[in-house]
């Protein structure tokens, strides 16, 4: 029989398990065992107050913490536990968005778009408009229109807000065309999903009624992460009976850049009146003395409730920091460190993390590992799903599922080659602009090569397959496959091997407990939904290599956290923004916390990046660590002090006494002017504002996009 009284809970969990009714924030610090929380909350309230299990529905940010918290439910409360709604939110959206969204005129079997369908629907939209991409990059329109879908902003909220702004205004009318195609090809981008079910709610209130009265508890993790549309969807949905518990730590709340908003955690109360506050302060991963270096950094934020971490671990290790002369030294050591640890000390490769703060300081890392034969992966390079080959057969897929879909289509009409040239493809979307059918309609109607594609999709799609069995109907059917063998290449052979990987995901699928019926659309949401910390293998004998974003929720033996420098972490441009500097120290909080044994910070005496040599200081997190927790490692030196020669190169124009700039010459910048970079060519200034003694400006770049510079950090020239 389980016991209620949960006794391998501490005093502050169980209050969070046995407070159940009404508004409830839980401050979980990290590795204060808040899933464990989550968990048992749920148990409780099916075991012990007799609710409904699918009156219960719980929010994660992973597919994976989903997986977990039904597995563990499971092993607590057999069956029951399959009844709990436990999802992230694009999941969630989906389901309700399938049984619904045909009141917003979308089909139920819509398709959802990933960035690179996204970025082609955008040039299409350009191309229709006659606009110049190099003036409206792709990727920073997408990006405009990700942030406002964020925001909930209409294409016409957009544009009214910014009328009198002559670019974003055009990327209102981008926006409203987008929106008008995707509809159009049956298909939701990410940002969509959520949005639109905000929309469904609020359009048709016997809907989100439903809703309210079926989930009568909801619980959030990790709510410090939410953007205003999740904030919303979630209000929404517990205005009936208002039994809200939310979990998170403002201290990790580190993705404003992907459009979370700190405030929904920290004004949680203000919304939700008499809401109880709950703080998790025991930790159970970490080592005091890697809790008292995390403490002492991010007391010195403002924006925050407060907690202070600790553990009866004891103290541990020291936090060891690493001196190097370069990049290439700092790579050395980490290299030789790990395999001293791994030969002397019994450790095992997947022991290991090595983190940073940019995808561009992993190079030097992994060379340095090949070098020395350490094994290692990097998390978040290319997925499985992303692969040309794999793109290419789930187009088919999708194409097969939702025939409006005209970006699927185009990718796979001529792939392999059939002799449909670019001209036929053309004129096709030009007919199907004109009257207003899908590509796939005008492709029925006509005759020769594309009316043989189309009655091919048609011959696949009439049989009753399984997703696997479809799979191979359209490797086998479409000649992709074929195509392949006859190529006769290492590449090809390797793309038939990701092909069969396919295969087997499918077979996996039908065979998963997840879903009762495994449909092929069910199959091709759960690939647009799974996110890279998914796919992490702890298991797997490699060390892994990952940017501080991308090791949020995860944990390791012993972290290396890599760039410890003024000017790489924190950057240069967050120096000069409260706001920006306190994400960084919250970044810095979540990267010495993955920690459970050990500790390494490395920091180098010179780095070249982006192909410019710099001199920078020890960063000032680590300053803020006190001396007494710090052990330095390879060398005494710790606090080095670079001479009168080096501080007059340093960018000719930092001041390192006080790390700001030095005041800039006469040279001065106005928006509309035309600059030249040395790494990102030519732009456009859009903006430029006085921050103290120098510039901060964004500038719109010909080729990559938007970019934020502090001017006296950077060589321009004007043009």
């Amino acid at each position: 029989m389980f016991d209620f009284n949960f006794p391998n809970l501490n005093d502050k969990q169980r209050e969070a398990v046995f407070t159940t009714d009404g508004p409830v924030l839980i401050l979980a610090g990290a590795g204060s065992g808040k899933t464990t929380v989550l968990i048992n909350r749920v148990a409780y309230l099916i075991g012990a107050k007799n609710v409904y299990p699918y009156k219960i529905l719980t929010i994660t940010f992973t597919n994976k913490a989903a997986a977990e918290l039904k597995s563990r439910l499971n092993g607590m409360l057999g069956e029951l536990g399959d009844n709990v709604w436990a999802s992230t939110f694009h999941s969630l959206c989906v389901r309700i968005l399938r049984r619904d969204i045909d009141k917003l005129d979308y089909p139920s079997s819509f398709n959802i778009f990933d960035r690179a369908d996204q970025l082609t629907v955008i040039k299409e939209c350009q191309k229709e408009m006659g606009l110049d991409e190099k003036m409206y990059p792709a990727k920073s329109v997408l990006s405009h229109i990700g942030r406002a879908k964020d925001e909930l902003m209409t294409p016409e909220d957009y544009k009214s807000q910014f009328e009198g702004d002559l670019r974003l205004s055009k990327v209102a009318d981008i926006y409203k065309l987008y929106q008008t195609k995707l509809k159009k090809y049956g298909s939701l981008d990410f940002d969509d999903i959520i949005m639109l079910t905000v929309k469904l709610f609020e359009e048709y209130p016997q809907v989100l009624e439903y809703y309210q009265n079926r989930f009568q508890y909801i619980m959030v993790d990790e709510y410090q992460d939410t953007n205003h549309a999740q904030y919303r969807l979630v209000s929404l949905m517990a205005g009936l009976h208002k039994n809200l518990c939310v979990v998170g730590d403002d201290d990790q709340s580190i993705y404003k850049f992907r459009g979370a908003n700190i405030e929904n955690i920290l004004s949680f109360e203000k919304q939700y009146t008499g809401a109880k506050v709950i703080k998790l302060e025991e930790n159970y991963r970490s080592t005091q003395n890697i809790l008292d270096a995390a403490n002492n950094v991010i007391q010195n934020n403002v924006g925050r409730k407060g907690k202070k971490l600790w553990t009866s671990r004891g103290k541990g290790e020291k936090v060891k920091i690493i001196n190097a002369q370069n990049e290439h030294d700092e790579g050395q050591k980490i290299a030789e460190k790990i395999l001293d640890m791994c030969a002397m000390e019994g450790c095992s490769y997947n022991d290991f993390a090595i983190l940073y703060r940019t995808n561009a300081q992993s190079r030097v890392i992994e060379n340095m590992f090949l070098r020395n034969a350490v094994p290692y992966r990097v998390l978040g390079g290319l997925r499985f799903f992303d692969r040309k080959e794999i793109k290419d057969v789930l187009a088919y897929m999708r194409l097969i599922n939702n025939p409006n879909d005209n970006v699927s289509l185009k990718r796979i009409i001529n792939e392999p080659k059939r002799g449909i040239g670019k001209k036929t493809v053309d004129d096709t979307e030009i007919e199907s602009a004109r009257s207003g059918k899908s590509m796939f309609e005008v492709c029925n109607s006509a005759t020769g090569k594309i009316k043989a594609f189309a009655d091919m999709i048609n011959e696949i799609k009439a049989k009753e397959l399984s997703v696997s069995e479809m799979v191979e109907e359209v490797l086998n059917k479409t000649g992709y496959l074929q195509a392949l063998i006859d190529e006769n290449t290492v590449e090809a052979t390797t793309r038939i091997e990701n092909i069969k990987e396919l295969v087997t995901d499918a077979v996996e699928y039908e065979k998963s407990e997840e879903t009762e019926e495994h449909t092929l659309s069910g199959y091709l949401e759960k690939i647009s939904l799974v996110a890279d910390v998914d796919n992490y293998d702890e298991t797997q004998e490699v060390v892994v290599l990952m940017t501080m974003h991308s090791a949020k929720g995860l944990e390791f033996p012993i972290v290396f956290i890599a760039g410890m420098e003024e000017g790489i972490f924190p950057g240069y441009q967050s120096s000069f923004s409260q706001e920006e500097l306190e994400e960084e120290r919250r970044l810095c909080y979540v990267a010495i916390t993955r920690a459970k044994k050990e500790l390494y910070i490395s920091h180098t005496f010179s780095r070249t990046l982006y192909g410019t040599t710099t001199y920078n200081k020890p960063s000032r997190f680590l300053g803020e660590i006190p001396s007494k927790l710090l052990e330095s490692e390879f060398s005494k030196a710790f606090d080095f002090k670079p001479s009168n020669e080096i501080k007059q190169t340093v960018f000719k124009s930092v001041n390192l006494a006080s790390g700001k700039p030095a005041k800039l010459n006469s040279e001065e910048y106005k928006a509309g002017e035309r600059i030249r970079h040395k790494k990102f060519g030519d732009g456009t200034i859009l903006k430029a504002t006085p921050v103290g003694d120098d510039m901060h400006l964004e500038v719109m770049f010909d080729t990559v996009g938007t970019k934020n510079l502090m001017a006296a950090y950077v060589k321009l020239e004007k043009i």
